[in-house]
């Protein structure tokens, strides 16, 4: 999925894990790493787990930059999995 964030909005975004959690399992660890990196581009400030989902706050970016947002979780039994949202920078 694309979103549009303009360069000047600090926005946050979610992926939910819940079908991957399944019945007992739960999110043990999340880390969102923002690519590309670079002055000027999209700054993760801030995270959280919310039950199963895990959320992400991101700032700026440079007009037309297209960028990538990858969840990575732990879950409770060991599982390792990612997920990605593509974010498109443009004034809105």
């Amino acid at each position: 999925m694309l979103f549009l964030k303009d360069p000047g909005a600090r926005l946050d975004y979610a992926v939910d894990w819940t079908a991957a959690c399944g019945t007992g399992r739960t999110i043990a660890a999340s880390s969102w790493h923002a690519a590309p990196e670079g002055e000027g581009g999209i700054l993760i400030v801030d995270d959280a787990v919310e039950g199963a989902v895990a959320r992400v706050w991101i700032e700026g970016g440079r007009e037309g930059e297209v960028a990538q947002l990858v969840n990575r979780v732990t879950l409770s039994d060991g599982t390792v999995d990612e997920r990605s949202v593509t974010i498109r920078v443009g004034e809105r």
